[in-house]
Formats: structure tokens, C-alpha cells, sequence
């Protein structure tokens, strides 16, 4: 696998921190040095959160080296809790599609597809000494982040 920086992901939780709006609550943010995890509420992470991570390229057609996946994961214990989760994404389906375009896939879990649930998308062999790399996985993530957590509390 490539080579990442030590601080890759720290520069992507504070580029994230300054996108998401204020209004959406208060944001968490867990950087380690192949991903950061992004949720809303409570001091430690929820089971419905937002990451972006370095996975390993047998998970992502056409990679060479590496992918970065980028959404939304439902990690419940239970599958039919994750499942619950993603069929209230799915009601509004059509909106959050349309708003995050053909690359967001929802469907099992990157290499537990049984277990988990996921909004997201991969992309193949980024190059990792892209000054703007951290910019635009923020950029990105802070796309999921605003699509979905409205409908994912929505009837909280």
C-alpha cells in the first residue's frame, strides 16, 4: 500500500470542521493516520457516522495501489438495525442521489457486506502527495455529511 502521511487526515478534520455548517449540530471528529470518523451528538462515536478512509485496492475495481472511500457507514450490531437505517435513506432516495451523483453507491459494507451498511464511494489510486488531497476528501465528506444527516435524523 502507498505510502500516507502522518497528518493527512488531521488536515482533512480541520478542513471538514470549517465546511459543515453549524446549524447541523455539534460535530466530532476522529482522526487516525489511515481515516477519519465524523458524527453528531455524543463525546464518543455513534454506530451512523461519516468516514473517509484508505482502503486496500483488491476492494476497489481498478485500483492498483490503494482506494479512499468517502460517505456515510451504518455500523449497528444488529444487520436489520443497518438496514433500517439505510431503507430511511432509501424513502428519499431520488434527493440524496441526485444530490451526490452516480458515484454514491448505497449497499453493504466495503469487506463486511453481511454486517454493515454504507453510502459512499471509492476512489481508485489517489495520489496521497496531492498538495489538495486533504481539500477535497473534506470537501467531499462535508457533501455526505450535509445530503444525509438531515434524513438521517429526520423523525428524531
Amino acid at each position: 500500500m502507498a505510502s500516507v502521511d502522518d497528518f493527512l487526515f488531521d488536515q482533512v478534520a480541520e478542513a471538514t470542521r470549517s465546511l459543515v455548517p453549524a446549524e447541523l449540530g455539534t460535530l466530532r471528529l476522529r482522526a487516525r493516520r489511515w481515516a477519519l470518523k465524523a458524527w453528531f451528538g455524543p463525546v464518543e462515536p455513534i454506530k451512523e457516522h461519516y468516514e473517509a478512509q484508505i482502503i486496500g485496492a483488491q476492494h476497489v475495481p481498478g485500483a492498483a495501489t490503494l482506494g479512499i472511500e468517502i460517505g456515510f457507514h451504518a455500523e449497528h450490531k444488529d444487520p436489520a438495525d443497518n438496514d433500517a437505517c439505510l431503507a430511511r435513506f432509501n424513502v428519499r432516495g431520488a434527493t440524496w442521489r441526485k444530490e451526490l451523483g452516480p458515484e454514491a453507491e448505497a449497499g453493504g459494507f466495503i469487506g463486511r457486506p453481511d454486517q454493515w451498511r454504507r453510502v459512499s464511494e471509492v476512489w481508485a489510486d489517489s495520489d496521497l502527495s496531492d498538495d489538495d488531497l486533504s481539500w477535497e476528501i473534506a470537501a467531499r465528506l462535508v457533501d455526505y455529511i450535509v445530503c444525509l444527516e438531515p434524513l438521517r435524523t429526520a423523525g428524531s
